[in-house]
């Protein structure tokens, strides 16, 4: 007789998320137990709960989902989960807190249906928040030469050396865009944009977009990409239900239109997690049930 799956929820907000538990469901889990307010020191018994109440052969029915609104928190919760596993006792692990490794896999997702990748020059505007950092470290993954952008060249830094440590023989470059003229020298000859910022935030101007596809010996660009859908959007002149629009000559999509993707990796990651008892889903795995869908 199979066994119930169970997706065990341990969110580092005090209330854990109502959409990610319906995503559970409609992913098909059987039982959802949902735990807020979690910190690190509270992981180990959870996990052991989890581990030691079925036998091995019977875990892969049994799996955790680490979310939240604090990416941070939610990657040290990631790794004690991780910690506490043993030998054959273990059980597949999926990271997604604030949508961020779905997100970010949907966007690449979206940007590889229309251009190859590898050595392709790609832009993250707004690269420092965890959507934009985990991009950025997926374009450096499938081969791309990665721009990450900030208004603060420092912390662009801080991105570009993080995804340096993680990914070998990288080729990344930071740039400050918060001047016209830092931003126009991160947009020079590249060939795909993803704008990453925080809602509300205009992070690339139709007069620069003009500009850019208005060149007298033409321009590089292929696909722009924003995933903010509050107003102002990210990428002006996109509307958020875009998805692979053209708009001068580019193929355009907006956080809606990138949306749809996210929710069904999303779904296929949740359904992922009870093929096996031994699977750790991060953003690279995650992209890569994506684009296998």
């Amino acid at each position: 007789m199979s066994k119930r799956k169970i997706l065990i929820q341990l969110d580092g907000d005090d209330l854990p998320s109502v959409f990610d538990r319906v995503v559970a469901v409609d992913a098909g889990a059987e039982e959802i137990f949902s735990y807020g307010g979690i910190t690190p020191e509270q992981v180990r018994d959870l996990v052991y709960g989890a581990m030691f109440t079925r036998g091995p052969k019977d875990l892969k029915s049994t799996a955790v989902f680490v979310g939240g609104s604090d990416v941070g928190a939610g990657e040290k919760i990631f790794a004690e989960v991780q910690k506490a596993f043993f030998g054959p006792l273990r059980v597949s692990l999926l990271l997604d807190c604030s949508g961020a490794n779905t997100t970010a896999a949907a966007a690449v997702v979206a940007a590889s249906r229309h251009v190859s990748l590898e050595d392709r020059k790609a832009l993250v505007l707004g690269s420092t928040g965890s959507v934009g950092r985990r991009v950025a470290r997926l374009f450096a993954r499938k081969g791309a030469e990665v721009r990450v952008a900030s208004r603060d060249v420092a912390r662009a830094t801080e991105v570009a050396e993080e995804i340096r440590g993680s990914v070998d023989g990288v080729r990344i470059q930071p740039f400050a865009t918060g001047e016209v003229d830092g931003l126009r020298a991160a947009l020079d000859g590249v060939e795909v944009v993803v704008a990453a910022g925080g809602p509300g935030v205009e992070l690339l101007s139709l007069e620069e977009r003009e500009r850019l596809v208005a060149q007298p010996m033409g321009h590089s660009l292929q696909v722009l990409i924003d995933l903010n859908a509050v107003p102002p959007v990210g990428i002006a002149g996109i509307e958020p239900t875009d998805a692979a629009v053209e708009r001068d000559g580019v193929t355009t999509y907006g956080a809606i239109g990138v949306g749809g993707t996210k929710m069904k990796i999303h779904k296929a990651a949740v359904a992922r997690l009870f093929e096996a008892n031994d699977l750790v889903l991060d953003a690279e795995e995650v992209l890569d049930i994506g684009l296998a869908l």
